[in-house]
């Protein structure tokens, strides 16, 4: 068994042409052959990789991007705050591979909706968001206690430059539930989710930053696990939902209905596994927090 907290990390050709040129002496005609247009190589996937990591690596906001395997370009599209020193630093960080980039540009300004499953990154970690609550007029989410262990301040990007708050409570052994308040005013932070109690043989979903949403069933309730990296957690819901490093502090849900925050487990999202769940109502009464 292990914890699912992950340290973050995450390809590009050239074009070469053939041309050639026939020429006569006096009056002789110069005779040639037809030739195909010799095909430009296709980009490696390795070359896309590492375009895809030197786009990230340029850490320039407002900006989106995907690898286009079909065309062999990254693509990267650029919101309107985004300068053309921006687009000139990416080409930079892509370096001698910048023709492997397309950029193009989208009206408007691309905005951060922190929900489930949103990775979260800190003390040269990357976790996942659990819930979002509220105690008063201040908000907060849960994660995993295990994550909050290790960070004092969270960030919403692995350059560790857009914060999003502060650990104000953590517990890990033992359970699994840590608070983070949100210190940056920027950030939304939707809702739509009520506390619930699991039961053996629901249909629930996992959310988490490493393997997307995953789907699975409730196998048992009120299970204690001790992890072979140290640490025993009691209490946990058990699921045959697969996760991997990096899910940890993301949600548990059905539907609407909140049920546990992502502790561990074993396997992984190939060949499958059993993972571990904090219940959110007891997250929630420790906290004296609310979802919304």
């Amino acid at each position: 068994m292990r914890i699912l907290h992950s340290s973050a990390r995450t390809g590009i050709a050239r074009r070469t042409g053939l041309a050639a040129v026939a020429t006569g002496l006096l009056a002789a005609t110069a005779l040639t052959l037809p030739t195909a247009e010799a095909a430009a190589p296709r980009t490696t996937s390795a070359t896309l990789a590492q375009v895809d990591q030197a786009v990230l690596n340029a850490d320039v906001g407002g900006t989106a991007w995907h690898v286009d395997k079909a065309t062999g370009k990254v693509v990267v599209t650029a919101d309107s705050t985004v300068s053309e020193a921006g687009i000139a630093k990416i080409k930079k960080a892509a370096g001698a591979d910048a023709g492997a980039l397309r950029i193009e540009r989208t009206a408007g300004k691309f905005t951060q909706l922190l929900g489930p499953g949103d990775a979260i990154y800190g003390s040269g970690y990357r976790c996942s968001l659990g819930f979002n609550v509220v105690s008063g007029g201040t908000y907060y989410f849960l994660t995993a206690g295990h994550c909050g262990n290790v960070a004092n301040t969270w960030y919403t990007n692995s350059a560790q430059s857009t914060l999003i708050g502060a650990t104000t409570g953590s517990s890990f052994p033992g359970n699994d539930y840590a608070l983070v308040r949100y210190d940056n005013a920027s950030l939304s932070h939707p809702g739509g989710y009520t506390a619930a109690n699991a039961y053996v043989g629901e249909a629930v979903k996992r959310s988490g930053s490493t393997t997307g949403t995953r789907s699975g069933s409730v196998t048992a309730l009120d299970a204690t696990v001790h992890y072979s990296g140290g640490g025993t957690v009691r209490g946990m819901i058990q699921t045959n939902v697969c996760a991997e490093p990096g899910d940890s502090g993301g949600a548990l849900y059905d539907g609407t209905k909140a049920l546990g925050i992502t502790s561990g487990g074993s396997g992984n999202c190939s060949v499958g596994g059993t993972t571990f769940y904090q219940p959110v109502p007891e997250a929630l009464a420790k906290y004296k927090v609310s979802l919304y």
